[in-house]
């Protein structure tokens, strides 16, 4: 039998979806380890037992100066470059949502393709609803061999990807759009953009919540017989880089 890898599942105060996204890495085949903040302070080290990492979702520090920025803040200084070092070793990572943001603050996305950020939605609400997506990118792990539409919901108020158009440019010739939305843009993102990858294709960063929908019931349309679009094969693919 093959040695399950572990998934070091990052949180801090105000993260939600830690628990979702341990149940669909179980699914995919990875065993799980939750690492708040108060654990990196006592022992930053334990991130490097990890074959994956993931920075959940939810609102860490309750968006206080920004989504993800404080978050960010907290893993840059007690992790110093340990997150580079992953990627430098094959590690894959994912950002969901807040994850994404913080990523993004904390520079592991851009690859001096240019700046980027993750704004207030275009109607300036929050919004929670199911999306569907469009994976496109063959170099990211978590997206390769993917080629069906996928559904998830999001749930945010600062999620509009926005980057100039030599950014987004950059990005497309490098095959680094992870995701797109398709039939409609919920926030505005620029080019439908819904993920993106590093240029390694180890990093990952989207907005919507893969992890919330990796069996079938999950879907709202589940007892009416018309879902479809599970994100499981997502999880599968990072779990099965991890391994290798």
């Amino acid at each position: 039998m093959s040695v399950r890898p572990t998934a070091a599942i990052l949180v801090a105060p105000g993260t939600n979806r830690d628990r979702d996204v341990v149940l669909a890495l179980d699914l995919a085949g990875a065993d799980s380890v939750v690492v708040s903040i108060t654990d990196l302070e006592r022992n930053a080290n334990v991130i490097d037992a990890a074959q994956m990492i993931v920075i959940a979702g939810g609102f860490s520090f309750a968006d206080a100066l920004g989504s993800g920025h404080v978050f960010a803040l907290e893993l840059e200084m007690l992790l110093g470059d340990r997150l580079q070092q992953a990627v430098s070793k094959g590690r894959p990572i994912i950002g969901i949502c807040n994850g994404f943001q913080t990523l993004v603050r904390m520079g592991l996305l851009s690859n001096g393709a240019g700046p980027m950020a993750l704004d207030h939605n275009e109607r300036g609400l929050f919004d929670c609803r199911w999306v569907t997506l469009r994976p496109s990118s063959e170099k990211c792990v978590w997206t390769q061999g993917i080629h069906e539409n996928i559904e998830c919901p999001i749930a945010h108020g600062e999620g509009r990807f926005t980057a100039d158009t030599e950014v987004v440019a950059r990005l497309q010739s490098n095959d680094r759009v992870a995701l797109r939305y398709v039939n409609g843009n919920p926030n505005g993102s620029t080019d439908n953009i819904a993920g993106i990858c590093d240029e390694s294709g180890l990093v990952l960063g989207l907005m919507p919540h893969p992890e919330n929908h990796v069996v079938p019931r999950q879907h709202p349309k589940f007892l009416r017989g018309s879902h479809q679009g599970l994100c499981l094969d997502l999880f599968r693919n990072g779990v099965t880089h991890a391994s290798a």
